[in-house]
């Protein structure tokens, strides 16, 4: 039977779109919105990724489950795969129609329904679903969240307080965007695909976090809990605090990193410790402790030291060369530019007076050892 619309135009679904100018301006902001949000999750993997110590006979490294199967869910995973460098078994998808991804199954993605067996595996779990559907798979998988899994909402509807609610977890990460009036957004073209979109150094430049000239703006408080978490992942393995501050000063800063010696006291690392405990409770740590186990949740919702070096004036262009450090080389192999790890970066930043072992909050008080964050996850279709 013919299709007796083939011909009519105001039926057609783009209809409008290139002469409506409040349209067009709606479709390219979605658009960018869109790879933004894959840029940044793309910085966080790439930066948890150098968190992880290689172990004899571990090949997988980072394990990326996403909760949903749908545009996002789908974008994200292709940004993973096709920029990120990663493998598809390290990649888990959990979603109500499995058989709709042959796409991502072909690249060796397992493709399944099952939320609970999904946040059992992953070490980070992004939640892509819709928010009527949240509640329900939080109370499916909360109490099958291991309570090293980090979790990465992309669900803008619900917000984080509600979240850790849900989930009884304080390990979550939920960016926030706001836009601004600009002229610029057409840069983002909304015919290019994602991927396309993220191997274009001006797109890699509009979406850089604390850029003052983005049209998409990211809270700044997310960026600091991206670098809690990072530290929260050392503190899982039992990482010196000074080794994990080394491990993360060659992930963000490798050039400055493998030029830096431990003979040259002149050099200090770009992050030291006081740039994320305060000075005081630095000062009590031994060599042989750890960073304190940071509830994320807590660092999104309130200043932190870090979030206050962010802020300042001279630390955007730190920020902007550790952002394009980890997503601007889009060729090179993501396990092997991360774990290496060079012994040369100077620790005399942070080689500090020990007195006592303390675990010290982001509120300035004590407590007697490590609490470990629980995590949660979620599904789309």
């Amino acid at each position: 039977m013919d299709d007796i619309m083939v011909n009519l135009k105001t039926f057609q679904p783009d209809y409008g779109a290139g002469i409506h100018e409040p349209l067009m301006s709606l479709r390219c902001r979605a658009k960018g919105l869109t790879v933004t949000a894959c840029a940044h999750a793309f910085f966080f993997c790439r930066l948890l990724q150098a968190t992880r110590q290689k172990r004899e006979g571990d090949s997988q490294g980072l394990k990326l489950g996403i909760i949903g199967g749908g545009h996002i869910g789908k974008q994200l995973a292709r940004t993973m795969l096709h920029l990120g460098g990663m493998s598809g078994k390290s990649i888990q998808i959990s979603t109500r129609r499995p058989e709709t991804l042959g796409e991502f199954e072909a690249l060796g993605v397992t493709c399944f329904y099952d939320n609970r067996k999904l946040v059992g595996w992953a070490d980070a779990v992004f939640l892509c679903c819709l928010p009527s559907h949240l509640p329900h798979i939080c109370a499916e998988i909360q109490d099958a969240l291991t309570k090293c899994c980090i979790v990465y909402s992309l669900v803008t509807a619900i917000p984080l307080p509600r979240l850790k609610q849900l989930l009884s977890s304080n390990n979550i990460l939920r960016p926030q965007y706001k836009f601004v009036e600009s002229g610029l957004f057409q840069m983002w073209e909304a015919s290019r695909t994602v991927v396309e979109a993220l191997k274009d150094p001006a797109v890699i430049q509009a979406t850089c976090p604390c850029n003052p000239n983005a049209e998409i703006v990211v809270n700044t408080k997310w960026m600091a809990a991206v670098f809690y978490a990072a530290l929260n992942s050392y503190t899982w393995q039992r990482v010196t605090y000074m080794r994990a501050l080394l491990f993360l000063n060659e992930a963000c800063f490798p050039a400055k990193a493998s030029t830096t010696s431990l003979d040259n006291r002149s050099e200090l690392p770009e992050l030291v410790c006081e740039n994320f405990i305060n000075q005081a409770f630095a000062s009590t740590l031994q060599c042989n402790n750890t960073f304190p186990w940071f509830d994320l949740t807590a660092v999104q919702q309130r200043d932190s030291p870090f979030s206050q070096f962010l802020e300042s004036t001279t630390s955007f262009q730190k920020v902007a060369l550790l952002y394009r450090n980890l997503i601007a080389v889009l060729s090179t192999n993501t396990e092997d530019s991360m774990s290496a790890v060079s012994k040369k970066t100077s620790l005399s930043a942070v080689l500090l007076n020990p007195t006592k072992t303390l675990i010290h909050g982001l509120d300035g008080t004590f407590i007697s050892k490590v609490e470990e964050g629980s995590s949660s996850d979620s599904e789309e279709t």
